[in-house]
């Protein structure tokens, strides 16, 4: 054989193994699809089967669910039926009802009607008997003119005078009555009240002023002071703002409106008479000194003040003016510690009532802040002082506090009415303050003329310093009952026209006497 037969029968051989191989595995795969499909069928067909069962017992499930629904719905609609059957039933009793109700109200109406005829035959009958009454009335008001001289109309008048005139004093008894008993329960609680305030506050009977005299060692001092031609004292009055008085007392009087100034003042002249060294040079520059000094005092005093009070926020120009009140005086009281005290009086009434303590003691402390400014700034303190706590950041109660203690406008709270009681009691207490003898002679005449120009007045006089006023009255004018009401209208114009602490007695007195000589 040749050598290609050789190679053409290897490749034949070859390719037939392959052939071979080839088919085998495609049978083998063959084989294994058929399987998969057999498997795959018999699950369909499980599938199948269980498919129908389910549909087989959810078509059961269903019948008996309607079957159920059925029943029940049977069963509702019979209960429906027997209560529409109920619902008829009384339907027809009520309607039964109505129908003697509209039988009883026929009945009703033509009573009624039979009524209101009877009714109408007794209406002619009284206005029939009226008509004769008036005829009577008219004759009988003729006679009773003709006996008693006196026409209807003053007839009438006449009684409603005395009628008026007795209701008036009993009335007046009565309103007496319940004054009184009212006047007696709150004079009680408030006696009471201020009692406990003042029992639980302590203070220095005599407070500290500042003066306006400086004691000279001698007279030689007195030239030094006044200078060539006068120079040295119009230096410390152009400097201090001071008029400086020298007469013939070794002492010199320093007068001013401004307090402070006038403290400076005091200060420079004793500074001055210390060291010996006077003129212009050494006065301006003692004076800045003193002046330097003052405002540290001030703002000390006002710091003290805030810091006893236990009080917070307070603005830095309400401090400065609290310390400035140190150097003022008010009828000799150091208008500082008045402040002091009135916020400690305002505080424990306000804690007896049941208030705010603080607020009330921050009202009382700052009730005089306005006379701190008043020889700057014109008007009324109070108002000045309020004008001041308002700008400051206050609350509107202390505004309202401070610019009514005077009552100069309307209370808008209760904290008003207790400071105007605390600075009563500062300013009444003993020692507090010292009224001059022109004020005390203006306030007894006062009390006088007041209670003069009233009617059936015979004698006015003031007794107790002020504190009762006596009245001697005309017996033959005036009875009992007009006595009480004329104590009564006096003591209304006196609170009225006059300020006053405390209370005023309106005592009024009078008595008929006779007098007969046995011979």
């Amino acid at each position: 054989m040749s050598e290609y037969s050789l190679i053409f029968t290897a490749i034949a051989g070859l390719i037939l193994a392959v052939g071979a191989l080839i088919f085998w595995f495609a049978q083998r795969k063959i084989g294994a699809a058929y399987a998969k499909l057999q498997d795959a069928q018999s699950k369909w067909k499980d599938s199948k089967r269980v498919i129908e069962n389910e549909r087989r017992e959810a078509f059961i499930k269903l019948k008996d669910e309607m079957y159920r629904k059925r029943k029940e719905f049977e069963f509702e609609l019979k209960r429906e039926r027997l209560e529409l059957d109920r619902l008829q039933s009384k339907i027809n009793g009520k309607y039964e009802n109505i129908e003697k109700r509209e039988t009883q109200l026929d009945d009703l109406r033509r009573e009624q009607q039979q009524k209101e005829r009877a009714l109408s035959r007794h209406e002619d009958t009284v206005r029939a008997n009226e008509i004769k009454l008036k005829n009577l009335y008219d004759d009988l008001i003729s006679k009773l003119e003709q006996v008693g001289n006196m026409s209807k109309d003053e007839a009438k008048q006449a009684l409603f005078d005395t009628l008026d005139a007795e209701v008036r004093l009993s009335s007046q008894k009565w309103v007496q009555k319940i004054e009184e008993e009212a006047r007696h329960t709150a004079k009680e609680k408030a006696m009471d009240m201020v009692v406990a305030s003042m029992q639980r506050y302590t203070a220095d009977q005599v407070s500290p002023h500042s003066t306006g005299i400086v004691h000279l060692p001698n007279e030689d001092m007195k030239g030094r002071i006044i200078g060539k031609e006068g120079r040295n004292i119009k230096s410390l009055e152009l400097a201090t703002g001071m008029e400086f008085v020298i007469g013939d007392s070794p002492d010199i009087t320093i007068s001013g409106f401004n307090p402070i100034r006038r403290e400076v003042a005091r200060r420079t002249l004793e500074k001055l008479i210390s060291d010996g060294r006077i003129n212009p040079t050494r006065i301006e520059e003692t004076v800045a000194q003193c002046e330097k000094e003052i405002e540290e005092i001030i703002e000390e005093y006002g710091k003290d003040a805030v810091l006893e009070c236990n009080m917070q926020g307070v603005h830095p120009e309400i401090t400065t003016l609290l310390g400035k009140l140190y150097f003022r005086t008010s009828f000799s009281q150091n208008v500082l510690q008045h402040c002091k005290e009135v916020g400690a009086f305002a505080r424990m009434i306000a804690e007896e009532l049941g208030l705010d303590g603080a607020l009330a003691l921050r009202a009382g402390l700052l009730h005089d802040i306005g006379k701190a400014v008043t020889a700057e700034v014109e008007g009324p303190h109070a108002q000045i002082g309020a004008d001041i706590a308002k700008r400051c950041g206050e609350d509107p109660r202390i505004v309202n506090a401070i610019a009514a203690h005077h009552e100069e406008v309307p209370f808008t709270s209760i904290y008003a009415p207790i400071v105007v009681i605390a600075d009563t009691i500062s300013a009444s207490r003993p020692g507090a303050r010292r009224e001059t003898l022109t004020a005390y002679i203006k306030r007894l005449e006062k009390l006088e003329e007041i209670a003069s120009t009233f009617e059936g007045v015979k004698k006015v006089f003031a007794l107790q310093a002020g504190r009762e006023v006596r009245i001697l009255v005309e017996e033959e004018q005036l009875n009992d009952e007009q006595a009480l009401m004329l104590a009564r209208n006096i003591a209304r114009m006196i609170e009225k026209e006059m300020n006053f602490p405390g209370q005023i007695k309106v005592n009024v007195i009078r008595e008929k006497r006779a007098i007969e000589y046995a011979r």
